[in-house]
């Protein structure tokens, strides 16, 4: 018997093993910008930040890439598939099962997966928001998504046993302000794509193919009050998150002041990119600038 349990055991941690890899597979796939941030994390925020990021990504392509008539009952599935490894800890789909293992010990419940799926589902019909179905969005596409990753920061090294450390309440503003602000600035960045692909515009009091300069002056000042809250939180988070969060919002920063720099009539006719060089040494300045903040607080 103990020989049987043994190897299950280790058929199980295959299988965990295997569900962690096809996550990090995911992010590496589709985000550069994401995945040079989680690179500074410790190995078990890594793999707890993919697994949230693989998930997003799954519903995401649904709503965005499949788009099939049966794109609503897709969506359903996946959430029915969430739901139940939250209670189970296994899924057969391997983006399911790696994102419950995280969930469940770092303790995102139905309180995070619930709007998010919310939020994908109304991408199925909504074709412009006005203020409170924009706000509504923003906190179930993002918001939730920056609480996920706190809660993962913040339980890195949780022991079996021990309780589930839960995030203050600049903690929680800081990961909501930051997933709000890599959202808009997203929206911004994929203004045309969504116009001309989905019909689609997720500002309030504008449509699809149009952005004047009042407008887009609004939605800059709205990002960097959001981006202002969530620097303000980066020093209450562990080490190695403030590393990883620091770099992420100065890439996306300097994806914000291209941006700004640009007509507002360019945004809807191509995406904005930084090239990968640009990105390594926005990183690279953002993890020399933290560890000199970290050597003056400790001297």
């Amino acid at each position: 018997m103990s020989d049987l349990r043994t190897a299950r055991d280790r058929a199980l941690r295959l299988y965990d093993a295997t569900a962690a890899r096809t996550s990090a597979g995911v992010l590496a796939a589709y985000s550069t910008s994401f995945g040079l941030g989680t690179r500074l994390l410790g190995r078990r925020a890594q793999e707890d930040i993919r697994a949230v990021y693989a998930l997003v990504r799954l519903a995401d392509e649904v709503v965005d890439t499949y788009r099939g008539d049966d794109a609503g009952a897709e969506l359903d599935e996946l959430e029915e598939q969430t739901a139940r490894a939250l209670r189970t800890g296994y899924s057969t789909n391997l983006v399911v099962h790696a994102f419950a293992r995280t969930a469940r010990r770092v303790g995102i419940s139905a309180a995070e997966t619930v709007p998010f799926f919310a939020s994908m589902r109304s991408d199925l019909t909504v074709r412009e928001h006005d203020r409170p179905s924009y706000e509504a969005y923003v906190y179930g596409s993002a918001e939730v998504v920056g609480l996920m990753c706190v809660r993962a920061f913040l339980n890195e090294d949780r022991q079996p046993g021990e309780p589930v450390r839960e995030p203050d309440q600049e903690q929680v503003a800081g990961a909501r302000a930051l997933g709000a602000a890599f959202q808009k600035i997203n929206f911004l960045r994929d203004l045309g794509a969504d116009t001309e692909e989905l019909g689609r515009t997720y500002f309030p009091g504008t449509t699809p193919g149009h952005l004047d300069d009042a407008q887009l002056s609004a939605i800059l000042r709205e990002i960097t009050d959001d981006v202002e809250t969530a620097r303000a939180a980066v020093p209450s988070l562990p080490r190695r998150a403030r590393y990883a969060v620091g770099a992420t919002l100065a890439l996306y920063q300097r994806l914000l002041d291209e941006i700004a720099s640009r007509p507002p009539e360019d945004l809807l006719v191509g995406r904005v990119r930084l090239p990968t060089p640009v990105k390594l040494l926005v990183v690279g300045e953002s993890v020399l600038a933290e560890a000199r903040a970290g050597r003056a607080v400790d001297a």
